[in-house]
């Protein structure tokens, strides 16, 4: 049967063959097979070892020959997600392939040096990127940690884009400035932000598994400085971690001593009984003698809703699964029984480095809860230095998270 060209379509190849020439080659065979009917992909996807190198740039060259896809997004990481398996420890190449009928597709790359301020016009942020707010565009984005500041990058996009879905990831495995290459069609760069611009028939979907949950009640902050938390609902943060830990389980109290972390309600709109969606989870850096409040690795404001949360393996498991059950759930929903809503076509992961057999003990669990929750939906990605998603309205940088962008037509 021929492929209906018109319809969206993705496909996803692995390959951990130690010669670079080899994975590239297998890569491509595999994804030339799926689109055999002499229309090219749309977009290719490309993560990639950078154990690979110096050979990085001759493998992204392959699959641009071999392919002919209209543009091409990728990176380097430390590890790679791909063909159902996450490659952590090993040499290993992720591809995936999408045909996206009915899009737009617009190429961006930032310079940190020319970026727009974040106190300049929206239109400077729209000519940076090269799409206007009226085009209605969805990103995805991937950036270098150590060239550019991506929080600002963020908050520019959202200024100029507010309702725009956002999802990617910050790239992997170097220490340093240049160590990290970012693929945008046909160029390899060693800086910046990369990203696509997806306009038209095309749904992308967030989603962000932030690993934690709350323990005690939610707090009103009372008196800050900046990122110093002086007082919650007129009390000592301290006294409030105590009252929690001696009203806790053995577990938790474990967790209180190792493994605390705060959560905010970045909606002022927010019910007063926020879920677990609704909190951006930041460190807790430290105590401060003086005052004996806490320093947290985010701005506070009198009037904010907190709540302090723990986090392990268990925890993050259950809040990804609830994170992927909610969005199935969704899913059946969409049509109220009148339509039957568009699946997936295909998936992005954006996963901590943190993450992964490290903290599970085991291979491949957020991947594969993926596919046993949403179904057999191409999914490739990697293991980040950050990983970039929304709470609530607004896109952030998180750390320890799993982000998800989901692919699905509108129509």
């Amino acid at each position: 049967m021929t492929p209906d060209v018109k319809s969206m379509r993705w496909t996803t190849a692995l390959s951990c063959d130690p010669n670079p020439e080899v994975a590239a080659g297998e890569v491509s065979c595999r994804i030339a097979a799926e689109f055999n009917d002499g229309h090219p992909p749309d977009v290719l996807f490309v993560f990639v070892s950078p154990q690979y190198a110096p050979a990085v740039e001759a493998m992204a060259e392959t699959l641009r020959m071999d392919l002919r896809p209209r543009h091409l997004l990728g990176c380097t990481a430390a590890g790679i997600v791909g063909g159902g398996k996450e490659v952590e420890d090993g040499l290993a190449l992720a591809v995936s392939a999408a045909r996206l009928p009915g899009v737009r597709i617009h190429p961006f790359h930032l310079h940190e040096s020319s970026m727009p301020d974040l106190d300049t016009s929206p239109r400077a942020w729209e000519e940076a990127v090269g799409v206007r707010r009226a085009d209605e565009p969805q990103f995805v984005v991937l950036s270098d940690p150590f060239s550019i500041r991506t929080d600002d990058a963020l908050g520019g996009l959202d200024y100029a884009f507010p309702n725009a879905p956002k999802a990617g990831g910050l790239s992997s495995g170097a220490r340093g400035r240049g160590g990290n290459m970012l693929f945008l069609d046909d160029r390899v760069l060693r800086e910046g932000m990369v990203g696509l611009a997806l306009m038209g028939n095309l749904r992308l979907e967030t989603l962000v598994a932030q690993g934690c949950r709350p323990i005690g009640k939610p707090l009103t902050v009372t008196k800050c400085h900046k990122n110093l938390l002086m007082q919650l609902d007129g009390r000592k943060p301290m006294e409030c971690i105590a009252e929690i830990y001696e009203h806790g389980s053995e577990d938790e109290q474990r967790l209180i001593r190792t493994a605390l972390f705060i959560g905010l309600v970045m909606d002022p709109l927010a019910a007063k009984e926020p879920r677990a969606g609704d909190f951006l989870i930041r460190n807790i850096l430290g105590r401060d003698l003086h005052t004996d409040g806490l320093y947290v690795n985010a701005m506070l404001r009198d009037g904010m809703m907190v709540q302090f949360h723990v986090r392990d393996a268990r925890t993050a498991a259950e809040d990804l699964e609830e994170v992927l059950r909610s969005y199935s759930r969704g899913l059946l929903q969409e049509g109220h029984g009148d339509s039957v809503p568009r699946p997936p076509a295909g998936a992005l992961l954006f996963s901590c480095l943190g993450r992964g057999k490290h903290m599970y003990g085991k291979p491949d669990h957020d991947s594969t809860m993926f596919r046993q929750i949403v179904g057999e939906v191409p999914l490739s990605g990697f293991f980040c230095n950050g990983e970039i998603g929304p709470v609530g309205a607004t896109t952030y940088l998180h750390g320890f998270t799993s982000c998800f962008g989901i692919i699905r037509p509108k129509t």
